[in-house]
């Protein structure tokens, strides 16, 4: 509109003007303008268009101003619309709710043409604020319909999952008594015949027994929604030291080099009891995994954000797919020693239960092909 009314030297063609070619010219009329796009005017389009042009010197003097096409703007306010024509220069900008194009005719003499776009802008900003709204209430339905379905969905999988730790639970309550029972008979006997190597293997599996009992009734209060961990500031270098130093005959007798080094003066916050089971987890897997008469390194360090707990030490090939699978229940690297280390393969998941109840997290790294690197980063 702005280019036609330009072309026209400030004013819109009258029909006469359009050109009475025929009925379909009079009804729709094509005009060219600057950039010779065909642009279609009706006849109603000079009668309902608001828009004034201004004539004006490089001094922002008015010459000419053609106001008979609005009546928001008079002879007395239009210095204001000089002054941002002549601000702005040649080409196209708004100014409150005007579209205007600003034409340089010579080296002093300019023209301007304001055009009112109140009710297009004002059509654009109710399409936009309704369509927003739409969207936010069509987000909030999906929203609210995907939360009760997905709800109904995994609800099934929730209670399971809530009865399967109840039945662990109540179940490892219920075997610890009979397992008493069965060791307590066996050392009775032991006392009346004497030792016999089958009273020391049923001794030896009750006693297995009794530790996965534990483990279970531990992972499963570990996974209940109120925590059993109570958090505490502590010294981390002495308890974590102590721990690992404790590890270091072990380690000798089954003919590795416990490697440790904590630094002093290390404190941090979290549950001291299961740190030190943490620990003891990291040290009882390097040990029972490690290569025949290789080292194991144990370290630990402070961060910006907490502490980090390492073991390093030589293994079986592994293949880095599975470094993953270590960390879950029952899940064992190498199966053909599961009978000779005495492990459940829980000891690591045990591992990451705590490392998560203290905002951290445990991962399994390869360093080399046959090295393999526990870290536990505890925030």
């Amino acid at each position: 509109m702005l280019d036609m009314i330009c072309e026209n030297q400030g004013t819109i063609p009258v029909q006469d003007e359009l050109g009475t070619a025929g009925p379909a010219v009079k009804d729709m009329a094509p005009i060219k303008g600057p950039d010779s796009r065909s642009k279609t005017f009706n006849l109603e389009t000079p009668y309902s268009t608001r828009y004034f042009s201004l004539r004006f010197d490089a001094n922002g003097t008015l010459i000419v101003a053609d106001l008979d096409h609005i009546a928001a703007i008079t002879s007395r306010n239009t210095g204001e619309y000089i002054s941002v024509a002549l601000a702005h220069g040649e080409g196209y900008g708004y100014y409150a709710s005007y579209k205007y194009r600003v034409i340089q005719h010579d080296e002093n003499r300019y023209m301007a043409v304001f055009l009112d776009c109140y009710q297009e802008l004002r059509s654009v900003k109710i399409v936009a604020i309704c369509s927003f709204a739409a969207m936010a209430v069509c987000i909030s339905l999906v929203y609210s319909l995907v939360v009760f379905f997905s709800g109904k969905a995994i609800d099934p999988v929730v209670r399971s999952a809530k009865q399967q730790k109840q039945f662990i639970t109540d179940a490892g309550h219920e075997l610890k008594t009979p397992i008493t029972v069965i060791a307590t008979s066996l050392k009775v006997l032991e006392m009346e015949v004497g030792k016999q190597k089958w009273i020391d293997k049923a001794m030896l599996q009750t006693e297995k027994l009794t530790e996965l009992v534990n483990s279970l009734v531990t992972l499963s209060r570990m996974d209940e929604e109120e925590s059993p961990f109570k958090f505490e500031k502590f010294s981390a270098s002495d308890a974590i030291r102590e721990t690992a130093e404790s590890f270091a005959d072990f380690a000798c007798s089954a003919g590795h080099e416990l490697k440790i080094s904590v630094p002093a003066d290390i404190s941090y916050c979290g549950d001291e009891y299961n740190i030190r089971q943490l620990v003891s987890i990291l040290l009882d897997n390097a040990i029972k995994y490690a290569v025949p008469d290789s080292p194991i390194s144990f370290s630990l360090e402070k961060n910006r954000r907490g502490i980090i707990i390492r073991t390093l030490n030589e293994c079986e090939k592994i293949d880095p797919e599975d470094l993953d699978k270590l960390f879950d229940r029952f899940y064992r690297a190498d199966k053909s020693r599961s009978s000779e280390t005495g492990g459940f393969g829980i000891g690591l998941s045990m591992a990451r239960s705590i490392a998560e109840a203290h905002g951290g997290s445990v991962e399994a790294e390869c360093r080399g092909e046959n090295v393999i690197e526990f870290s536990v980063k505890l925030k």
